[in-house]
């Protein structure tokens, strides 16, 4: 349904190739440097070698991104398209042209943009044959050096520390991709049953549209495709996302100060960054959800950093202990109850626990 050829095409135009000028810093000693670090910190040990760091252009990254989509949209999409009735062939090419158009649009946008990606490999890495990828957009760092005017190697360390702590995350939390795997397979399942659903060949209603109308103002497009069930499943998603970037972004800040002088300025620079978007640029970033996402980010560094003011490095250590200890969307806004949730019990002086039941003899 997805000509994913014309889509990479598509995305190459938008994305452009960026100025010259990329920065020749050490990556593989940024990388080991930032392991060192962030592991010592974090308590994870990964169970396998970090992917190594690689410098890729703007057309390498919308490849890369184009065949990983491609892994997950093509089999829901085939599916759907046989519950579409004697009006496949031209509901599959219309929406095709739509879809195709979409994703082009959408990553050549992105890979304007984008300076360091940890590539999460959704689906079975073995049966796929993606292990994780390591990347960093150099021309976009350039760029990004050159207009924040930064120190090259400070800069570099800071986008380098942030993608090496999503590498530690997976790779030392052996349950963490297949649950964040299980989700995204469980939002396709249901995109799939809605896309085959008779409401794809009827109007909306009143009240859909008024809906409708409410979430563009928001800025939040994801309930105008989501049941209750999928918003469900899309607020697990949001936290657990929200818990791993602000994770990085906490760890960033605690490991690096001496690495970092300029981190604040640093910070600055990019919000900067963000309110001097064009009108396209911001208009773009709402419809995609990018406000939304960067919230949720905040948000999931304030929570980080309360835990540990409350209880110590220890305690933000339980957040990857299982992944019922994952904080729920309300619980990253209050940390306290997570806190309360996940604290170990501790058994009153003197007691101890029950003897072991055994079966009565007959």
């Amino acid at each position: 349904m997805i000509d994913w050829i014309l889509a990479e095409r598509i995305a190459g135009y938008v994305a452009g190739r960026g100025e010259d000028g990329a920065p020749s810093s050490d990556l593989p000693a940024l990388a080991a440097e930032s392991e060192r670090r962030v592991t010592s910190y974090t308590g994870l040990s990964p169970a396998q070698p970090l992917p190594r760091p690689e410098g890729i252009s703007r057309k390498e990254w919308v490849s890369s991104n184009i065949g990983a989509m491609r892994t997950m949209l093509d089999p829901v999409l085939e599916r759907a398209g046989k519950g579409l009735g004697p009006l496949r062939p031209a509901l599959q090419l219309g929406l095709g042209v739509v879809l195709t158009t979409e994703v082009g649009v959408v990553l050549g946008y992105l890979a304007q943009r984008v300076l360091g990606q940890y590539e999460l490999v959704l689906l079975d890495p073995a049966e796929h044959g993606r292990p994780p990828r390591l990347l960093f957009v150099l021309p976009n760092l350039g760029q990004a050096v050159r207009a924040f005017d930064a120190e090259e190697d400070e800069f570099m360390t800071w986008v380098t520390l942030h993608e090496v702590t999503h590498a530690v995350q997976f790779a030392g939390v052996p349950w963490l991709q297949g649950h964040v795997a299980g989700l995204v397979r469980e939002l396709l399942q249901t995109a799939e049953v809605r896309i085959d659903s008779e409401r794809k060949l009827r109007l909306p209603t009143g009240a859909e549209i008024r809906r409708m109308v409410a979430a563009l103002r928001q800025g939040d497009l994801i309930s105008l495709v989501t049941s209750d069930a999928e918003r469900d499943t899309l607020d697990r998603v949001q936290a657990v996302m929200a818990v791993i970037e602000g994770h990085a972004e906490h760890v960033m800040d605690v490991v690096a100060p001496d690495l970092l002088p300029s981190l604040p300025e640093l910070r600055a620079a990019l919000d900067r960054r963000r309110k001097s978007q064009s009108a396209l640029s911001r208009l773009l970033a709402r419809l995609l959800g990018l406000d939304l996402k960067l919230k949720q980010y905040e948000q999931g560094k304030l929570f980080c950093d309360a835990v540990v003011r409350q209880g110590g490095p220890a305690a933000l250590h339980r957040v990857f202990s299982r992944p019922e200890a994952l904080p729920t969307l309300a619980e990253l806004r209050d940390p306290a109850a997570w806190l309360a949730r996940t604290t170990p019990r501790q058994l009153p002086s003197g007691a101890c626990d029950p003897p072991e039941r055994r079966p009565t003899p007959g």
